[in-house]
């Protein structure tokens, strides 16, 4: 265990320093790709109910575009709420509520801890849940920040509505791997979706 914490660790430092070397045309290029393939996807278009987490722009495939699809086809959509340990996911009503969301210190906008917004598992649980990280393997594994909000979430969602939702991560090509290091905590995403897909 101590040894993959260590792998992890190291492989986190090395994906950071490639997302620094990425220009951030290439990251609006890649992103744009990404999206498209994200839209046309057919577990994209059959579901109703999305979570998508709000982007870091210097670090992570951004998701302004999929807000706008999601509103545009009048999906329900659900964002991340971090508070401490626990991440809850809830409504987002438009683009006017994406702008007026507080800005956490991370950098990151999510809804406000005394939001009372509608909570996504008390109304029915999600179809997708469209997932960060820090790298991807090809095959779903996948390697995040260390604190284990989403592997945590999706056994919520398969304790409370009695399903898992379908998972798909987004990724720039540099964070693409050959090999993720996992242990039995680690939840597989269904599908990866990255910059040079054709």
């Amino acid at each position: 265990m101590a040894a993959i914490r260590e792998a992890k660790k190291l492989l986190r430092k090395d994906i950071k320093i490639r997302l620094l070397k990425l220009q951030d045309s290439e990251k609006k290029k890649q992103s744009q790709i990404i999206t498209s393939k994200l839209i046309e996807h057919p577990v994209y278009v059959q579901s109703q109910r999305i979570s998508v987490y709000l982007s870091m722009p210097d670090q992570e495939v951004h998701t302004e575009g999929i807000l706008q699809h999601i509103f545009k086809h009048n999906k329900l959509c659900y964002v991340p709420q971090y508070i401490g340990p626990v991440m809850n996911m809830l409504l987002l009503k438009s683009m006017q509520d994406y702008d007026s969301l507080p800005k956490t210190k991370w950098n990151i906008k999510q809804p406000a801890e005394d939001d009372t917004r509608e909570d996504a598992l008390s109304t029915g649980g999600l179809d997708l849940i469209i997932v960060p990280g820090l790298g991807f393997s090809q095959d779903g594994d996948r390697l995040g920040r260390g604190k284990g909000y989403y592997d945590m979430y999706q056994k919520k969602c398969q304790e409370v509505t009695g399903k898992k939702p379908i998972t798909i991560a987004l990724a720039f090509n540099e964070q693409i791997c050959n090999e993720i290091p996992t242990t039995e905590y680690d939840v597989k995403i269904d599908y990866v979706l990255y910059g040079n897909m054709v």
